[in-house]
């Protein structure tokens, strides 16, 4: 991704980080080459070096009530459901202790907003856009996406499968969300969108028959057909757009000190086989079907 440099002072080390992020280059072997004498980029990603909200804490941001599977019992503290378990294995790259890591209520609409941010990094299901980037900055991503429709048995669109069958169905999703623009983007429906706050809004709106369906991401429509929904089922999986990997990344202030760091921190989690072994312990695995 970048030439490591060995800069004369911990400034010019961050700076060059953060102008190395930005560029996006692929990383080469001359790059990935570790000098045991450099400890500059070690120190600038310490806790004692970051820029944090608390000196010495790292703030995680989420949205209340923090859904599973990735967060359980409504407590991101816990460590426990997929985002919880990536925050904290973030954090423990960064050297930060569990017990210096706090949490923020954030709704989702205020992470992706302009504006100073009460957090570090939020991780809450935020998949990475161009559009997005304007106004926050990314980590890099630590789960890659797709997204899905769900119904209940004996509904309108129940057991279609094509998207063409979806032209006229009363579909909802999330406000804000890459779930709910793919109603209009992706399935082109000829019914406008229902936005919904929360996905439990959605959820009660499709038990009484205000729509026809819900879009969401896939690890969250198989807790949504299994736990909130009477008799719910997925209906299938909507085509990668022009063939792109839609990931969620951890969300920073726009221009933070903090984003090489955070980045370098999920690329290790993704090398080391950590996001894959806590994807197969928090998120279902098995397929759904594809919508054509």
């Amino acid at each position: 991704m970048r030439t490591i440099l060995r800069p004369a002072t911990l400034a010019a080390t961050l700076a060059a980080l953060l102008l190395a992020t930005a560029c996006g280059a692929p990383r080469d072997e001359a790059d990935s080459a570790t000098d045991p004498t450099d400890t500059s980029k070690a120190s600038a990603c310490s806790p004692d070096d970051l820029k944090t909200l608390t000196p010495g804490t790292l703030t995680v941001g989420t949205d209340s009530p923090a859904y599973a599977p990735w967060f359980v019992d409504d407590d991101p503290t816990n460590g426990e459901g997929y985002e919880s378990a990536v925050a904290y294995a973030i954090a423990d790259q960064l050297g930060y202790d569990t017990d210096q890591v706090t949490w923020a209520v954030v709704p989702f609409n205020a992470v992706v907003s302009p504006g100073e941010k009460k957090f570090d990094i939020d991780l809450n299901q935020v998949s990475i856009t161009e559009q997005r980037r304007k106004a926050v900055d990314f980590s890099s991503g630590y789960y890659d996406v797709r997204q899905v429709v769900i119904t209940t048995e004996g509904s309108a669109i129940a057991g279609v499968t094509s998207l063409s069958e979806l032209a006229d169905a009363k579909l909802g999703g999330q406000v804000g969300t890459t779930s709910y623009l793919a109603i209009d983007e992706q399935i082109g429906s000829s019914k406008q969108g229902a936005a919904f706050d929360t996905n439990d809004q959605a959820v009660q709106a499709l038990q009484n028959g205000q729509i026809d369906g819900i879009v969401v991401d896939l690890p969250t429509a198989y807790y949504m057909t299994a736990v909130q929904l009477d008799k719910g089922l997925i209906v299938g999986q909507l085509p990668l757009p022009e063939g792109d990997v839609e990931q969620f990344g951890a969300v920073l202030d726009k221009d933070s000190p903090l984003t090489a760091c955070v980045s370098d921190a999920v690329d290790a989690l993704r090398e080391d086989g950590t996001l894959d072994r806590l994807a197969s312990e928090w998120l279902e695995q098995q397929g759904a079907p594809e919508l054509s």
